[in-house]
């Protein structure tokens, strides 16, 4: 990290990062991008943009670029307008405001990629609309063309980066297009890697190939996994040479959100101590977000709207949280500028799936501490939540201006007692969601037991541990044992059928120390004396025993577990055999591993065009084991 970022401020110092010898020639204008006349483009979106025009911008920047008259007319690279380029391009500090006017840089060599279908349909787009004219998307979807309407901001935000307050941070390499109301809600569509903004600080504004694929594969792969998560539509590969630890080719990655708003969004503000700026925010999220509570009305509950967009901004991200740890997943940089306010997951850095099952796994190589180790996400969320409530805290204590208490240490003793009883509830939000994703994991699809974290989910877990067993592999290997027990219920001799899963759990297990005959004895035991009473206690059994004739009901049960336990991981090992693909020339692979990783991703066998993928469901390579990325990633 001490080198890339050496390398980063060198750069910066020798202006680098965003002047050109032919932007020097006209420094002080700030050149426009042309406006799209394909045809594809031209009538497709329709703009509701509520974010910029009910929330206070930038003063630096009153009017959007795109409304001013043009001072020198160029079809062909863009416009230029009045306007000193510098305030668009070099960092500062932007007080009162929550974003700023942005308009993307160019790009060189812009072209189309990969295509979510999934994502291109929120917001009323097809993936054959895309591919129909590439090179018009291509100019589109890379921010080297604007889309008719399409009047583009950065967010403006702070946040807390592993644990100390970073104070202004904001979009540096981010750029919303707009805001767009379909059948399926309300989309904040965002190009990433589009060059500087006033939020950039030390960095060049852009994003390299590599880390673009694992977000545009992540945010799709995690939503089919019934993760909350932000949506990737398109992405576009440039011809841009990026500096990180070596220089690296650029892209373009366009994703979707219904708000891309986070905890530091608040926090900055409040630093400031601007609370009616916190004020105007919060009423935003709950008029377009949260309506729900706004409609509720202050009488009907002691708590008042704020507390309850607290309240629910808690649950959400507890539930969020509880499905990472359910599907193994480690999102490696939980800062509070990366927490999204509707509970989703967003900005993929250094994340990783868990093979080898271990709790305290560390996915982020700028991560030695482990602050955001595995089994450190949910301690963290609540953390983060803290921070959250500490501007909120101010609202729920007055929720008009004028503020009575500006400092936290000055609270009521209602309004404390109040924020308190909320966040004391995320361990039991967390615990009770967890379990009963679990719950279904392990096929119990009837019942709760209040000692099944106790008894069954924690047990098994520990077992997987000691072996480093992989998780995934683990989980899927669970749908196959309710027939196995069931085969074996008129046998006094351990079942093959069971011995034989047991066998394959061990062989992809990497603790040779573990000593794996005894092992393999305890896991035995586990299925034959914990699950397989509790499985039958579930279905209803006779004597709460599974017995042979229960062999069909096992066999239905098992099918039903997999859409519960996917076959199919986006492993770090899979994401860079995908990126080393893209480097060789098979850039087609790309949207191949999203099929994989979305529609194929509890499927049994995949389809022959995707064959070649099951090597994904198979043990990780030697050189896959313990991939970590960077917070440069």
């Amino acid at each position: 990290m001490e080198r890339v970022f050496g390398r980063m401020q060198e750069a910066f110092a020798n202006n680098r990062f965003f002047s050109t010898k032919a932007a020097d020639a006209n420094a002080a204008r700030l050149r426009l991008r042309p406006t799209t006349t394909a045809a594809e483009w031209t009538h497709t979106l329709e703009w509701s943009d509520a974010f910029t025009k009910e929330l206070p911008g930038d003063k630096e920047i009153p009017k959007a670029p795109y409304t001013l008259p043009v001072e020198e007319a160029d079809e062909d690279n863009g416009n230029t307008v009045a306007l000193d380029e510098d305030k668009f391009r070099k960092s500062r500090q932007v007080n009162g405001a929550l974003w700023s006017w942005a308009v993307p840089e160019r790009h060189k060599g812009a072209r189309l990629v990969g295509v979510s279908a999934e994502g291109a349909r929120l917001v009323g787009l097809s993936r054959e609309q895309f591919w129909a004219n590439k090179e018009a998307a291509a100019a589109v979807w890379s921010g080297n063309q604007r889309l008719p309407g399409s009047n583009g901001w950065a967010h403006c935000y702070g946040g807390h980066q592993f644990g100390a307050w970073a104070e202004q941070l904001g979009d540096g390499r981010a750029i919303s297009l707009g805001e767009v109301a379909t059948e399926d809600g309300r989309w904040e569509i965002q190009l990433k890697s589009s060059g500087r903004t006033p939020y950039s600080r030390f960095g060049d504004g852009y994003a390299v190939r590599r880390s673009s694929i694992r977000e545009y594969l992540a945010a799709e792969h995690l939503h089919a996994l019934g993760v909350p998560s932000s949506r990737s539509l398109a992405l576009v590969f440039t011809d841009r040479v990026v500096e990180r630890e070596e220089q690296e080719l650029g892209a373009v990655l366009t994703r979707l959100s219904p708000s891309w708003v986070r905890f530091g969004s608040f926090e900055l503000p409040a630093a400031r101590g601007d609370y009616e700026l916190v004020r105007k925010l919060a009423d935003y999220m709950l008029r377009h977000h949260f309506a729900d509570i706004a409609d509720e009305g202050e009488e009907v509950a002691a708590e008042n709207r704020y507390a309850r967009l607290l309240r629910r901004v808690v649950q959400l991200t507890a539930h969020t949280v509880a499905r990472w740890q359910a599907v193994g997943f480690c999102h490696g940089v939980m800062n509070t500028d990366n927490m999204s306010l509707l509970g989703r997951t967003i900005d993929y850095g250094p994340f990783a799936f868990i093979d080898a099952y271990d709790p305290h796994f560390i996915c982020n190589h700028s991560d030695p501490l482990g602050r955001y180790a595995f089994d450190e996400q949910p301690r963290v969320a609540l953390w983060n939540l803290i921070r959250l409530a500490a501007p909120l805290s101010v609202l729920i204590d007055s929720p008009e201006p004028p503020f009575q208490h500006t400092r936290t240490d000055a609270l009521s003793k209602p309004t404390v007692e109040v924020i308190e009883n909320v966040l004391n509830g995320f361990q039991g939000l967390f615990a009770s969601e967890y379990a009963r994703i679990m719950r279904r994991k392990f096929g119990l699809f009837r019942t709760a037991e209040d000692d099944d974290a106790a008894v069954l989910i924690k047990p098994f877990l520990a077992l997987i541990a000691k072996a480093r067993t992989d998780y995934t592999f683990a989980m899927r290997t669970l749908c196959r044992v309710p027939e196995a027990l069931a085969a074996k219920a008129d046998s006094s001799d351990k079942s093959l059928q069971l011995r034989s899963l047991v066998d394959a759990l061990a062989e992809r297990s990497l603790n040779l120390k573990c000593g794996f005959e005894e092992w393999k004895e305890n896991v035995c035991c586990f299925f034959e004396t914990v699950y397989a009473p509790r499985l039958a206690r579930d279905l209803g059994c006779a004597d709460q025993k599974l017995t042979p004739a229960d062999a069909e009901t096992a066999r239905e049960l098992g099918a039903q577990m997999k859409r519960e336990n996917p076959r199919f991981v986006l492993r770090n090992w899979v994401a860079q055999d995908a990126i080393e693909r893209a480097e060789k020339g098979d850039e087609q692979w790309i949207d191949k591993v999203l099929a994989v990783m979305t529609t194929h991703a509890f499927d049994d066998q995949l389809p022959e065009h995707l064959a070649e993928a099951e090597v994904y469901a198979g043990p990780v390579p030697e050189w896959g084991e313990g991939l970590q990325c960077s917070c440069s990633s």
